[in-house]
């Protein structure tokens, strides 16, 4: 079981919102080449994440992990927290 959980989609994110109780957004960047053109396009997505300790604050660098659909929207989960947003005062 356990080398079946280790086989699914990883991501790396930053937290954009928090978007309720345990719940937040994630916008993960990546390159995509151009249908027509091919030149390397900067493209995201968000994605609503479940947030279990409700730990995570927008801007924070998260690695997120797919797992079962936990709610209508949500189909990862966040797995470490890699960087804390800077605090401003």
């Amino acid at each position: 079981m356990a080398e079946k959980r280790n086989s699914r989609k990883l991501l790396q994110g930053v937290v954009t919102s928090r978007s309720g109780d345990k719940s937040v957004k994630v916008t993960v960047a990546f390159k995509a080449p151009h249908p027509r053109f091919h030149k390397v396009i900067n493209r995201k997505t968000v994605l609503h994440v479940h947030d279990g300790s409700n730990e995570t604050k927008p801007g924070d660098k998260v690695e997120i992990m797919e797992t079962r659909p936990l709610s209508k929207l949500k189909r990862w989960r966040i797995t470490r927290v890699i960087e804390v947003a800077p605090v401003l005062d």
